[in-house]
C-alpha cells in the first residue's frame, strides 16, 4: 500500500515544497488546460496543428467530425489560449498559440512513446 507505517513529517521539506508550489490561481489555470486537452477530439486537433496551420474544414476531415463540432472545440481551445486563429479572406486558419503548448504536447508524446 502507499501509506506510511509511521507518521513522521519532515517539516523542513514540507516548508520548502510549500514555498515552491504555484499559487492556487495558477494551479486552477493548469487544471483547466489539462481538462481542455483531456478531450480526445480537442487533443487530436492540437496534434493536427503541431506542424502546420489548418482551416476548420481540414480539421473536420482529420478528426472525422462536422465543421460545427470542430468549431465548438476550437472555441474552447482558443479560450484556453492553446490555439490561435487568423483570417485570410473568408477562411479562418488555426495554429498552436505558442511554443509552450508545443513543448507540453511533445513531452506527452515522448512520455507515452517511452512507456
Amino acid at each position: 500500500m502507499d501509506v506510511c507505517d509511521v507518521r513522521c513529517i519532515d517539516e523542513e521539506k514540507v516548508r520548502k515544497t510549500q514555498q515552491s508550489l504555484p499559487c492556487n490561481e495558477n494551479i486552477s489555470r493548469m487544471v483547466d488546460i489539462f481538462k481542455a486537452l483531456s478531450d480526445p477530439t480537442r487533443l487530436k486537433i492540437v496534434l493536427a496543428l503541431l506542424n502546420r496551420e489548418h482551416c476548420v474544414c481540414d480539421i473536420a476531415v482529420l478528426c472525422s467530425q462536422s465543421d460545427s463540432a470542430v468549431s465548438h472545440q476550437l472555441r474552447i481551445l482558443r479560450t484556453m489560449k492553446i490555439v490561435k486563429n487568423r483570417r485570410q479572406g473568408k477562411i479562418m486558419y488555426y495554429s498552436i498559440n505558442d511554443d509552450h503548448v508545443v513543448s507540453l504536447i511533445q513531452m506527452s508524446l515522448d512520455h507515452v512513446a517511452h512507456c
